[in-house]
């Protein structure tokens, strides 16, 4: 992923602020989709988006605060940054505990935003490629069965099967073909390499 194949999304009821910044970011050879309000961006927003979001805070309807409320709730992951012209200290460490990128006021620089878009691009490559490894480890997980499953949790805990097959009430020759058919379900090379698979499909921390 690149810069390139990032989407910028602005949300501000100013057009010529949206203007403003569309030209400044499209300049870059960034994608950018400007909105008026909050709910026109929900209503074309789709989860597995790259790229990131910037919102005014003040808006007529759904206001930037709540907007960050509807991206969690939606689960779209886009890094958020606010731009706002009326912003104060209480109000920016209330967007940043939720999860905000940056909190920026109006006029904003060229060289400002373009550094706080570049970091949110940056910071999205990551959430697409965390949330990639957990899909692949989730659908290498998804075909064992509830037993395989016990299995694969008392191994990877570094149980032997001796004492594996003790806890189960299974037999070791079971345990072992049970093993053998956890690694080749998830095409794991060793037990690190499967608790590293279990830990990225969310099943172990």
């Amino acid at each position: 992923m690149s810069a390139s194949n990032a989407n910028v999304f602005i949300v501000d009821d100013d057009p010529a602020i949206r203007d403003s910044l569309t030209l400044m970011i499209s300049q870059e050879n960034i994608a950018v989709s400007a909105f008026a309000d909050a709910e026109a961006f929900l209503a074309t927003c789709q989860p597995q988006k790259f790229g990131c979001i910037i919102i005014d805070v003040r808006m007529p309807g759904m206001d930037g605060m709540q907007l960050q409320e509807a991206l969690t709730k939606r689960n779209i992951m886009l890094p958020v940054i606010f731009l706002t012209g009326h912003g104060d200290i209480p109000m920016s460490v209330r967007a940043i505990k939720a999860g905000a990128m940056d909190f920026l006021t109006k006029p904003v620089t060229r060289e400002k935003l373009l550094s706080a878009v570049r970091s949110a691009i940056r910071e999205s490559e990551k959430i697409c490629t965390e949330n990639s490894c957990h899909q692949d480890a989730l659908s290498r997980l998804t075909d064992l069965t509830d037993r395989e499953q016990d299995v694969m949790t008392l191994a990877i805990q570094g149980y032997p099967n001796k004492e594996i097959a003790r806890r189960l009430g299974i037999s070791h020759r079971t345990v072992e073909i049970h093993k053998s058919k956890i690694m080749h379900k998830t095409g794991a090379i060793n037990l690190l390499d499967l608790a590293r698979i279990a830990h990225e499909g969310g099943l172990h921390s």
